[in-house]
Order: structure tokens, then C-alpha cells, then sequence
């Protein structure tokens, strides 16, 4: 049985790490056969379709306020989760998305709501990213009913669209079983990061909710919760309309924490536990669940003594006149599949790390100061430092608040950083790779079970800026959900309570 002193959470955490003893014996062949498809179809509803409008330069709907507003949201959708290219592949095609996905997997599904504009009606769409549509499948007022599964969220009180992030569980759990858990909520971080951004460059600004009751968003979006959940809520406030421009709301809502729970056989652990990380319904009205008590501190977490302490700020990156070069970034990012090897410049780096922690840096380009996420205060960040000029190699903690790397081991770490990938390559002969960390039984106290949701999507949101920010500067990344867990802090000299979340690569492109 399992220890009922552990929460669900940590249970699963703890059977679905990679171990390099029996990782070789629970490998198992793919079934082609039942391989998912990526897209969701409807048989019935209208569609409205945005390609003319993502073509068409801003300059072009000047004088026509009905198609820039057509445009703007087109280009947010696209941007966010839209196909960027086809690659044929066995037969068939390979259909890349604005997003990284593990595996090209793509679990998420993007939804809008609309609460009814005189250009969109009122009701329920969903992306087609294939078509660059939408589909119009219910044409009813939803957005009560979307209030109340949010606990009536001041972000929804006067914002007119809303977009609702699903996991359809199985586009994952065909290839990682189990762990796919993981990837589906990395996965969803990148399209959030990439949301936020869109956002910005088209004059919306996404208010992130976490919190909602699981089963009342999935009763209005008409999905089956055993084949697909929502897993996150953006409200879209248009900046071009003052009274949407609302304060931020919290994006985090504690969940029950689940200590008495069977024997759970393997295939039946993800099922299980996304069950249990749900906010379940019976709270009337207003909000009604413990408080939690965010930590402001001024500080960072570790503050290792006598370590050897590096500044790091730097110029910010500039994005291009009204952001262009961020939206073109968004449109060509690829995941690297080699390095070459070469050293990248502690420059670089610091403009990485400065683009991904100091959103404060970019207030005169018009992005978002303070980016919501659901709690940055549970995420930690270490590199591994194998090529960069101008930096010993090691184990760093970066410090975002006093923005400084703090080394905590001397040594290069390219040998032991392809056994700890899994014996990819790319952790081989990257120049950095970056860790992001959380001290799971901490968070577990503070949000219950469902804070593994908001764990991994912090660390992939994080993960999908770095991402943008190495593709701008013709630097290679690329993210690792699979690793020896355990290792990684025994070979880094990573504080134990740290369970690792997610790996990002940095190098120079073969």
C-alpha cells in the first residue's frame, strides 16, 4: 500500500521518475496503430475563418476598425498555438505548432469564449489550427455559467472573451504513459508563455485563472472528463477598451491534499491522480476556500555561504518596432535537434535569463511588467555550466530578485549531464542547461494536490521564454521532460528538497 503519509501528488512524482535500473525494463514499443490524432473535429457548427486576416499586414485595416479587431485576435490564436509548418514523415504528415510540444504530440485544445461582441456572437468556439478557424459549436450565453465555475473571478466581470486551455490526456499518455502527466502541463506552460506574449504584441492582456471548478468548466465545454479536462482559463482584457483594463485577480486556488488512496496499477495512475487534483463543486457564491498567504519575499530562496556570486544584468533584448521581431521569433521556432558543440558567450546568457526573470526590463516595449503566473514564488532555477566564455564551468543557482549566479559546484558536467538526459546528446553538447526545480512537499502544504498542475506550467512558461529569447539571438534550445530524476540532484549538488521539473538545453545550433 502506498504511505498514507504522502500525498497523491508526491506518490505520483515518485512512480513516475526515471531510474537508469529499470528504466530499460519498463520501455516498451509504440503501437502505431493507435496513434492519436493531434485535432479535434466537429461535425456540426459554424466556422468563421481568420486566414485573411493573419496574412494581411496591420497597415492594410487602418481605416476599418471591424477588421483590425478581426486581425488582432486572429494573430493571437495563430501565434499562440498555430500550425507553422508540415513536415512529411512515414507516409503521413507531421504538422508543427507555434508551441513546442513534447513528442509533437500537441495535447492541448484552445477554446474561446465569447460573451458576445457585436462581430462575434455569443457561445462557444474552438481553434482549428489546421484551417486557422474557429468553430462555432454552441451558440448560446455561456459566460454565467463560466463566472460561476471561475468563483465569479473579477478578470471575467467585464472582459468579453475568454480562452479555456483542455488536455486531451491520451495525445500523451500513447507515447509516456504514466509521466505523460508531466508533459501535457510542460506543454500547456509553452502555449501560456506563448499566450502572454501574443497578447502583448495584439493589445489583449491574458489573466491566468488556475483555480475553477473542474467539473463545471468541463460540463460547459460538452467534453468528456475521462478523455479530456480543462486544465486553465485566460480571460483576454482588450487594452483598447479602458473598462476591461482590470487588476489582476489570483491565479491559484488550493485543492483538497488526497493521503488515503488504493493500490493504483500502472496506466491508471494519470486517470487517478488528475481526478484528485480537481476543485470539486459545492461552493456557492463567492470564493470560499482557505486563503493562501503568497511569500513577498525580497530574497531568493538559497543564498549558498561562500559561494562565488556573479552579476548578471544586462541590456535587454529589443524585440523590433511595435514588437515585429518577437512576432516573427514566435512564427519560426524550432526545437534544436543538435549542437554543435561551441562555447555561447556569457552575454548571451545573460540575456537569455534576463528576457525569462526580468519581465520589468521591457515596460518601454510594451510588454507586461508582471506577467501572471500562478506562483514563480515555488520555482527555482540551476545551470549547468559546460561552454560558456567568460564563466567557469559548474553548478549555478540563478538568484532572479538579486539577479546573480550563485556557483555551488565546480566542475564540468558534459558526461554526466548525457547519462542524466536520458543519454541525449543534446545534453551532452549544450553549452548550459537549466533546471527548474520546486520543493514539492512545501508547495503541496500550501496548494494541495493541484499545485502540480501549476508547477509544471510555471516551469514550462518559463521554459517558453527562453526558448523565444535563443531563437532571436540564432542560439539552440531545446526542452527535456525526460531525466533521471534522483541523479540530477546528487550529480549537481541540487538541494534534495528540490524535485526537478523540467530541463532546458542552450547551445550553439549544428
Amino acid at each position: 500500500m502506498p504511505e498514507l503519509h504522502q500525498s497523491i501528488a508526491q506518490h505520483y512524482h515518485e512512480r513516475t521518475k526515471y531510474d537508469p535500473e529499470t528504466l530499460a525494463s519498463k520501455s516498451q514499443r509504440l503501437d502505431w496503430a493507435k496513434q492519436p490524432v493531434p485535432f479535434k473535429e466537429y461535425k456540426i457548427g459554424s466556422s468563421f475563418d481568420l486566414k485573411p486576416y493573419i496574412l494581411e499586414q496591420p497597415e492594410a485595416f487602418t481605416n476599418n476598425p471591424n477588421a483590425r479587431w478581426w486581425q488582432r485576435l486572429a494573430r493571437l490564436l495563430f501565434r499562440s498555438y498555430g500550425l507553422t509548418a508540415r513536415i512529411p514523415s512515414m507516409g503521413s504528415t507531421v504538422y508543427l505548432r507555434s508551441a513546442p510540444s513534447a513528442g509533437g504530440l500537441y495535447p492541448a485544445e484552445v477554446y474561446l469564449v465569447s460573451r458576445g461582441t457585436p462581430l462575434l456572437p455569443p457561445g462557444l468556439y474552438n481553434y482549428q489550427c489546421r484551417t486557422n478557424s474557429l468553430m462555432h459549436f454552441w451558440e448560446s450565453d455561456v459566460w454565467s455559467s463560466l463566472q460561476a465555475g471561475c468563483f465569479w473571478h473579477p478578470s471575467l466581470e467585464n472582459t468579453q472573451l475568454a480562452i479555456i486551455v483542455t488536455a486531451v490526456f491520451y495525445r500523451s499518455a500513447w507515447r509516456y504513459e504514466d509521466r505523460a502527466y508531466r508533459r501535457i502541463f510542460l506543454d500547456t506552460g509553452h502555449l501560456l508563455g506563448n499566450i502572454e506574449l501574443a497578447a502583448a504584441v495584439n493589445d489583449y492582456r491574458p489573466h491566468l485563472i488556475g483555480g475553477f471548478v473542474d467539473d463545471a468548466i468541463n460540463d460547459l465545454l460538452y467534453i468528456d472528463p475521462q478523455q479530456e479536462g480543462a486544465i486553465a482559463v485566460l480571460p483576454l482584457a482588450d487594452l483598447l477598451d479602458i473598462q476591461q483594463n482590470l487588476p489582476t485577480g489570483r491565479t491559484a486556488l488550493p485543492s483538497a491534499t488526497e493521503t488515503n488512496y488504493p493500490r493504483i496499477p500502472d496506466g491508471e495512475l494519470l486517470t487517478y491522480f488528475h481526478r484528485h487534483t480537481q476543485i470539486q463543486s459545492g461552493t456557492t457564491g463567492k470564493l470560499n476556500l482557505p486563503e493562501i498567504k503568497q511569500e513577498k519575499s525580497l530574497e531568493d530562496k538559497y543564498n549558498f555561504p561562500f559561494c562565488l556570486k556573479i552579476p548578471t544584468a544586462t541590456t535587454p533584448i529589443y524585440w523590433g518596432k511595435n514588437l515585429s521581431e518577437l512576432e516573427n521569433t514566435m512564427h519560426k521556432r524550432r526545437s534544436t535537434r543538435a549542437y554543435s558543440g561551441n562555447d555561447l558567450t556569457f552575454d548571451e546568457l545573460k540575456a537569455l535569463l534576463d528576457f525569462t526573470y526580468q519581465p520589468q526590463s521591457y515596460l518601454e516595449q510594451s510588454l507586461d511588467t508582471a506577467p501572471d503566473y500562478f506562483d514563480l514564488n515555488l520555482i527555482e532555477t540551476f545551470i549547468a555550466v559546460c561552454g560558456v566564455k567568460g564563466l567557469e564551468s559548474g553548478c549555478y543557482y540563478y538568484a532572479p530578485k538579486a539577479q546573480e549566479l550563485r556557483q555551488i559546484r565546480f566542475k564540468n558536467f558534459r558526461q554526466e549531464l548525457h547519462f542524466l538526459c536520458l543519454g541525449q546528446e543534446l545534453g551532452r553538447d549544450a553549452s548550459a542547461v537549466v533546471f527548474h526545480t520546486a520543493d514539492l512537499k512545501s508547495a503541496i502544504a500550501q496548494y494541495g494536490d493541484r499545485v502540480y498542475r501549476y508547477l509544471h506550467m510555471d516551469a514550462g512558461h518559463l521554459g517558453q521564454r527562453l526558448n523565444l529569447a535563443a531563437i532571436y539571438m540564432n542560439l539552440g534550445v531545446s526542452g527535456i521532460g525526460g531525466f533521471f530524476d534522483d541523479q540530477v540532484n546528487e550529480v549537481l549538488g541540487i538541494p534534495t528538497d528540490e524535485a526537478v521539473l523540467y530541463i532546458t538545453t542552450l547551445g550553439k545550433p549544428r
